[in-house]
């Protein structure tokens, strides 16, 4: 299994538009699992990521952030497979 990382945080309509981008590509791949993460909610993050959200990491390494554009993001997770 693979693991994708969606960064984001409450009230962030770029987060809202990461998400669904994110769920719509997953629908095609069994294999990787979503977890969400907030800035708001871990420090470490917050120093790291804030000017980047939503940021996107495949298996802990960052894929994409701002914009998440689902061709890319479906090549890439395509490749890896």
């Amino acid at each position: 299994m693979r693991t994708l990382t969606l960064i984001g945080k409450a009230g962030c309509h770029l987060c809202d538009e990461a998400r669904s981008s994110v769920v719509q590509v997953l629908e095609d791949f069994d294999d990787v699992i979503l977890v969400e993460r907030s800035i708001d909610d871990d420090a470490g993050l917050y120093a790291e990521y804030w000017e980047q959200i939503p940021v996107v990491l495949i298996d802990g390494k960052v894929h994409n952030f701002w914009h998440i554009d689902p061709t890319r993001l479906r090549t890439k997770l395509t490749e890896e497979q």
